[in-house]
């Protein structure tokens, strides 16, 4: 589709050529000059059938007529200040459209142009404040669970691209990896000085992808790394407009990995024979499939609801109970900030994400009934370390969901009354009492807490530390 900025001065683009004036093109082809006028200057849409006649009486093809491209690069220029001074950013400022007249130079209205592009993109920078990207995670995790959780057009190309390379399941090689780079141009390159905010780095120019030389850590496997580079290839990805959609590319590249390292059909062909069998556990799915703990509770996800027919939620929690990353659909109440977002929530003392850390021996997986406000989940925890502390993940049923999971015989039992203050949260009325006036604690204070959020092309990617990075691998080949 052509806009009718960009149809208007190709029209007049090629009336000039034709060397017509709006009135002799007018009376040519029975419209009032001033109507031309109108669709020249993108005020009016034409009728096909008009823009039919105009260019057979200007002797060029309709197909030029309707070319989505600017005649030339000062009517490029002109396009780009009016969709400019057409934003809505631009409009609160209550300024006047500037209206490029012939006489004004092409360096003036380049300099407009670029004065209004760089304030679209500092804007954009700016605009993921911590309650808008709360929002945005949010709005992102409810569409999730209207979807199970489960994007088949990721999982088809998922599919044709392990396919391609042979692999029918088991654990994806390394070797699988970059044979599936290969086959899209690309390279893997392991080198030991990627910018410190970056994990994997894509050179589409050079066809590279530069990883580590060893796993990172985090649960950040070399073939996960690899496979969401390519992913941004696969799906198309361009320059995230803004934060929600720089979330969404995040969620579909590691959608897109997850469905490499565990196939659809393989994984859901060795979870139906151990729901069959009466004894699912993301332990044996984890070590079948060669991945995290996280990467398989995840996976599982995607297809419990859709293909095994389970409703489920997942956790991953702190050592101190904040959430930080959750799904449900099977009405576990989660605590939710105003904004519904579950990031940095605390959860009761008494779920299972919470009591696996009590533990002494964390080898294998914590199993846990536990009672809430809602009815009774079935849990299943697993407990990990990392840079950033103690973790537990979690992977939940409703009750009636228990008889097909293995650890359903477990005598551990908990009952949670949250939200109610009075169930985990609130002290006990003698022990404030007790204390109160008597004792003072000094915080650990969270640096996140006053940091802004990431700036960048890509949040979170120093752009300077990106680009020397690149131009320098660049040089290295030449």
């Amino acid at each position: 589709m052509t806009d009718l900025a960009t149809l208007g001065r190709r029209v007049r683009h090629f009336r000039t050529a034709a060397g017509l004036t709006l009135e002799q093109l007018g009376a040519d082809v029975g419209v009032a000059a001033s109507q031309l006028s109108l669709i020249e200057n993108g005020r009016r849409e034409p009728r096909l059938s008009l823009l039919g006649a105009i260019a057979d009486r200007l002797g060029v093809p309709l197909q030029e007529v309707l070319d989505a491209s600017a005649p030339d690069e000062r009517a490029a220029l002109e396009i780009a200040l009016e969709h400019a001074q057409a934003s809505p950013a631009y409009r609160e400022l209550g300024l006047p459209d500037v209206r490029p007249s012939r006489s004004m130079p092409d360096d003036t209205l380049r300099t407009l142009v670029g004065l209004h592009r760089e304030l679209d993109r500092r804007a954009r920078q700016a605009i993921a404040t911590p309650e808008e990207a709360r929002r945005s995670n949010t709005k992102q995790r409810q569409m999730m669970r209207e979807l199970n959780n489960y994007l088949p057009d990721i999982e088809d190309l998922a599919d044709e691209a392990v396919a391609a390379v042979g692999h029918t399941g088991g654990a994806l090689t390394h070797r699988s990896v970059t044979e599936m780079a290969d086959r899209l141009g690309l390279s893997i390159v392991h080198v030991d000085d990627l910018p410190h905010s970056a994990r994997a780095v894509l050179d589409l120019e050079q066809g590279r992808i530069y990883i580590p030389p060893a796993s990172i850590p985090g649960g950040h496997g070399l073939r996960s790394l690899a496979l969401q580079a390519l992913a941004h290839i696969v799906l198309g990805h361009e320059d995230p407009r803004d934060y929600a959609d720089f979330l969404k590319q995040r969620l579909e590249a590691s959608y897109y990995a997850a469905a490499c390292l565990m196939p659809r059909e393989p994984s859901i062909a060795f979870l139906q024979r151990a729901k069959d069998e009466r004894r699912i556990a993301i332990e044996d799915f984890r070590d079948a499939c060669g991945v995290t703990h996280e990467a398989a509770a995840l996976r599982f996800t995607n297809l419990a609801t859709e293909r095994l027919g389970i409703t489920l939620h997942f956790l991953r929690v702190t050592g101190g109970g904040a959430i930080e990353r959750a799904y449900e659909n099977d009405s576990l109440p989660l605590p939710v900030d105003v904004t519904g977002s579950m990031e940095g929530e605390i959860v009761c003392r008494h779920w299972s994400a919470r009591q696996a850390f009590a533990r002494v021996t964390r080898t294998t997986e914590y199993h846990q009934y536990t009672d809430t406000p809602v009815g009774t989940f079935f849990e299943s925890t697993q407990t990990g370390s990392g840079t950033a502390g103690e973790y537990s993940i979690t992977l939940g049923v409703p009750y009636a969901e228990s008889k097909w999971f293995r650890g359903r015989e477990t005598v551990n039992r908990a009952t949670s009354r949250c939200p109610d203050l009075n169930c985990c949260r609130a002290p006990d009325d003698e022990l404030v009492a007790r204390w109160r006036g008597q004792a003072w604690a000094s915080a650990r204070v969270h640096a996140h807490t006053f940091s802004p959020l990431p700036h960048g092309t890509y949040p979170g990617v120093d752009d300077r530390e990106l680009y020397d990075f690149l131009e320098a691998h660049g040089r290295d080949e030449t």
